[in-house]
C-alpha cells in the first residue's frame, strides 16, 4: 500500500474503490489489490 499525496492515478484503475474509514481515504481494488492506497 502507498501512502500518497494524491490517489487519483489509484482511484482510475478498474474495480477500484474509494472507501473513507476512520478520517482517512482509502483505495482499494478486489480485481488487482496492487492497486492499494492510503490518504490523510
Amino acid at each position: 500500500m502507498k501512502v500518497r499525496a494524491s490517489l487519483r492515478s489509484l482511484a482510475k484503475q478498474p474495480g477500484s474503490k474509494v472507501v473513507r474509514r476512520k478520517g482517512r481515504i482509502y483505495v482499494i481494488n478486489k480485481q488487482n489489490p496492487r492497486f492499494k492506497g492510503r490518504q490523510g
